[in-house]
């Protein structure tokens, strides 16, 4: 049997196979843990990646739902708003007056709800602002409400004024019938009385002296005289018609010598011979004298004399005139 100190060469390349098998083993190894390292990062890294989500998802819900939420309480601020103002159409002074300021609030606030990206400030600005919304909504409640008791009253003293005049315009009513009444009492009290009633016949002599005269053909003139008076009616002018009357009936007139027309309280337009302006004074006689001097011959017959005053016929009388002889 030989022996020797050198290894031989199988056993040398046995040695060196199972160095490289170890080396190899130990980079698979390596590989592996390597593999397994990133695959292992992987996970965190997804699971992180889904917490961060999950939180930002979180978040923009709180985000919507804080939108959401400011949204509600505004859409309600302004149904509260359109419920008020509908109600308050007669106050339309104040309305306008608290609309300009309202307007203002309302269109910020829909600016900031019209943003694409809100932020929490926006958010906050709005809720403040809608805050400030109510806040001008409750004072303009208070107005309304005070200016609606006030209309109330206002109305209650209107419809109290109203009674008031109606019950003055009756008791007005009734003074004027009353003083109506009165001075229509006083207007008829007032008729001049006529007394003492004359009624000449005329015969004016060529050198002026007058002489009373039964004869027609002899007459010139009818002179008609009187007196009135009364204790009732103030100082003041009245008008005294007479009435002459011819024995056919007719009534004897000449507008250019005075005559006219004049209504009666019970027998309508009459015409009048003449008229007398007489200076009344309660109390007091006054003497009247009318005369009419035609200008043409009288006739034979019974000539009628009437007198008014006031619309009434206050005294009345008659001349008769002859037929004159051959020597009358």
């Amino acid at each position: 049997m030989t022996y020797s100190n050198y290894p031989d060469e199988n056993s040398q390349k046995a040695v060196t196979t199972n160095k490289n098998r170890d080396n190899r083993n130990l980079i698979y190894g390596l590989l592996a843990a390597a593999l397994l390292g990133t695959w292992g990062y992987f996970f965190y890294d997804k699971s992180k990646n889904t917490e961060l989500t999950g939180a930002l998802q979180a978040q923009l819900h709180v985000s919507d739902s804080a939108k959401n939420n400011i949204q509600v309480q505004y859409n309600a601020a302004l149904q509260r708003l359109d419920e008020l103002t509908s109600m308050n159409n007669s106050l339309d002074s104040l309305v306008k007056m608290k609309g300009n300021e309202l307007s203002k609030l309302k269109s910020r606030i829909q600016s900031i709800l019209n943003k694409q990206n809100k932020t929490a400030a926006d958010l906050k600005e709005a809720k403040k602002l809608i805050e400030e919304l109510n806040t001008k909504i409750s004072e303009f409640v208070t107005e309304t409400e005070a200016l609606r008791n006030e209309n109330e009253q206002l109305k209650t003293e209107n419809q109290q004024i109203i009674v008031q005049k109606q019950t003055l315009q009756r008791e007005h009513d009734s003074t004027k019938v009353v003083k109506k009444k009165a001075e229509e009492k006083l207007d008829v009290a007032s008729t001049l009385n006529a007394s003492n009633i004359q009624i000449a016949a005329i015969d004016i002599r060529r050198n002026g002296k007058e002489v009373e005269k039964e004869k027609a053909k002899r007459v010139d003139k009818i002179r008609v005289s009187f007196e009135v008076f009364n204790r009732v009616g103030e100082q003041t002018e009245k008008d005294v018609y007479v009435i002459i009357t011819d024995p056919s009936g007719a009534v004897v007139k000449n507008e250019a010598m005075g005559s006219g027309n004049f209504a009666t309280r019970d027998e309508g337009e009459k015409t009048f011979t003449q008229k007398s302006n007489v200076q009344f004074t309660a109390g007091q006689s006054i003497p009247v004298t009318v005369e009419w001097k035609p200008g043409t011959r009288f006739v034979e017959g019974v000539y009628k004399i009437a007198i008014y005053n006031n619309g009434y016929k206050i005294g009345e009388g008659n001349k008769s005139l002859k037929k004159g002889g051959i020597f009358g």
